[in-house]
């Protein structure tokens, strides 16, 4: 029996999966080391999955290490620290490893070389409640240092009714990658510190620590850690399989439960963190220390492939430099070789995200073969740990029939690129699926603009009419006190101009009862009685709408134009006798009631297509 079956604990598999080259001893065979303090960084403000963190400090402040120089933006989002001390030079967009090779805000830091720290208060955390300590690891800038820069906060605090079981990725499944294999050997009694918080914030009821069985010195280090722990904590070996460490496939392995897609685990009573947060968490609660660094494998075509902790902001060229990049580089991956993704320049600085660079040769990376049609063999279905059918989804998103891939489940894809690794073919079908998201992701933004405007143009619609409104109102009172003094007074004239004003009402009354009668549908030259229409002024001036008068019509014709206009009349008068809170609430209820229709309609249209498949299917 090998060292790794006799690791081997009780564990549950998980649909799928693949065995890539490991190439991980390359990178194992020395310490970690401490990386240089670069003349400049360039730190990121974007260093989580939510909003940018804004900015603190202008260009010619000085800033010491561990200084707060960019605050969370809400709460999904995180702090930015100065990761050493020295002066901003620049406040604004550069490039950032990020696929899209686009620019974002980032503040540089020229280093005065002293790394000198600002001044550090601990926190109490044992005394302090939920909402406090979330707020305190915001600031902190903790963030899962997976891969998913998720803020950790949002995952930790005070629950009232516990968990059942906290769970730390410490699987580190991607090949290349040893940047938590070497954290675990090296530092394991503060990852058990962490942990212990972790648990005590959460009330678990029991940890496990997932590790693959490639990994022994790391599973001894954490095992001997673990040894005087009071609470219910296991160390389980599983077998070393991509993507084991993914949070749904290691929870699977490890409790057995299974993450619905919509559902999230904490429903279900699991909790999941990427070791080396739960290493930062512990810095930042005992030690007051922001996350300003991070352990990064430097490995591929260089020299002295290792692990380095390195500052965040730190240019990468810097990092090539410090593992001695060989001159036959010709690219280099931000991350792992199959989740990972080429850099667009190495004068980019390291953020959060970045747990590993490798520098890209012909002999470790040969060229892609020419990608060929899909033969729909299904080895992608077989590998897909997440039990989906990847050659279904290439063709909806090569066709952008959106629609039917998020039926299918899309946005359950994980994006670890086991299918395109087994795929014969040689599609990279994880470039077809990321379209198809951010195709989705743009519609659902345009149509969320869209909303935004239709709302904008609705409230300048009631507000101009409001205003119209009001402003009829003002004359009519106006024109009233008018006639009333007119009418008081002795003076020929004023009667004179009375009677005008009189005259003048009769007339326009009797062209609102004509407008309106032709509205309805009547013949507007048909005669009508002007003594029917005759009402005296100040009423006229005071009613917006005067009773239509039709007697000359046919009698038939004539009541249903009464009926419709007084129907038209009073759901008039109860719209304009609503508030603009109530008129708010009316149009969510009709907009609900139409959004209902619209999911009955595509329910009834989803009930059909599955007929009429599993009838295609039975024939």
């Amino acid at each position: 029996m090998n060292a790794r079956a006799e690791l081997a604990n009780n564990f549950f598999p998980f649909h799928g999966g693949v065995h890539p080259p490991e190439h991980k001893n390359e990178s194992t065979g020395t310490p970690i080391m401490a990386g240089p303090i670069p003349k400049q960084l360039v730190v990121p403000l974007h260093q989580s999955i939510g909003n940018i963190a804004k900015s603190l400090v202008a260009v010619g402040d000085l800033v010491l290490k561990g200084q707060m120089i960019a605050a969370a933006d809400g709460s999904v989002s995180a702090a930015v620290h100065a990761p050493t001390s020295g002066k901003v030079v620049a406040v604004g967009p550069q490039l950032v490893p990020h696929p899209s090779g686009l620019l974002e805000h980032c503040i540089t830091i020229e280093s005065d070389g002293e790394d000198r720290w600002i001044e550090r208060n601990r926190f109490d955390w044992r005394n302090a409640d939920g909402r406090a300590i979330r707020d305190y690891l915001r600031d902190m800038g903790v963030v899962g240092l997976g891969g998913a820069v998720f803020p950790s906060h949002l995952k930790i605090g005070g629950a009232k009714e516990g968990l059942d079981t906290l769970v730390i990725n410490a699987a580190e499944c991607e090949p290349f990658i040893t940047c938590d294999d070497m954290l675990m050997r090296e530092r394991a009694v503060q990852i058990v510190e962490g942990i212990k918080i972790v648990q005590q914030l959460l009330q678990a009821r029991q940890v496990l620590i997932g590790v693959e069985d490639n990994k022994p010195e790391a599973v001894d280090a954490m095992r001997a850690a673990i040894a005087v722990c009071e609470f219910p904590i296991q160390v389980v070996v599983v077998p070393t399989l991509y993507p084991s460490g993914g949070a749904k496939q290691l929870i699977k392995l490890l409790t057995n439960k299974e993450v619905p897609s919509g559902v999230r685990s904490t429903d279900l009573g699991v909790q999941c963190f990427n070791v080396a947060t739960i290493y930062t968490i512990y810095r930042a609660m005992e030690h007051a220390e922001p996350v300003i660094s991070r352990v990064v494998t430097l490995t591929g075509n260089v020299e002295r492939p290792g692990n380095v902790e390195a500052l965040i902001g730190t240019p990468i060229d810097d990092l090539l430099a410090f593992a001695g990049n060989k001159a036959d580089s010709d690219a280099y991956i931000y991350g792992g070789p199959m989740m990972g993704f080429e850099i667009p320049g190495t004068d980019v600085g390291l953020s959060k995200a970045g747990n590993c660079i490798i520098a890209k040769s012909g002999a470790l990376f040969p060229p892609k073969p020419v990608e060929m049609p899909c033969i729909r063999c299904g080895k992608c279905a077989d590998a897909c740990p997440a039990e989906l059918q990847p050659m279904d989804l290439y063709w909806f998103g090569k066709s952008k029939n959106f629609g039917k891939a998020q039926e299918r489940n899309l946005f359950d894809c994980i994006e670890c690129g086991a299918c395109a690794y087994v795929c014969p073919s040689n599609i990279q079908l994880v470039d077809y699926f990321r379209f198809s998201k951010s195709e989705i992701w743009s519609a659902e933004k345009l149509k969320k603009s869209a909303d935004q405007a239709r709302e904008r143009h609705e409230f300048r619609i009631f507000r101009e009419e409001r205003e119209k409104r009001e402003k009829a109102e003002r004359l009519a009172a106006k024109a009233a006190q008018k006639h009333d003094a007119a009418a008081a007074s002795s003076d020929p004239a004023d009667a004179e101009r009375a009677a005008k004003i009189k005259a003048a009402m009769e007339r326009a009354a009797a062209k609102k009862v004509e407008a309106a009668a032709a509205q309805a549908g009547a013949d507007p030259l048909t005669p009508v009685d002007p003594d029917a229409v005759s009402v005296p002024v100040s009423e006229a001036v005071a009613a917006p709408a005067p009773e239509p008068v039709v007697s000359q019509l046919d009698p038939e014709k004539a009541e249903r134009i009464r009926l419709a206009m007084e129907k038209r009349a009073a759901e008039k008068a109860a719209l304009d006798a609503l508030s603009p809170e109530e008129k708010a609430a009316r149009d969510a209820e009709k907009k609900a009631k139409i959004e209902a229709a619209m999911a009955a309609a595509a329910a009834k249209k989803a009930e059909k297509a599955a007929a009429q498949a599993q009838q295609d299917k039975s024939e």
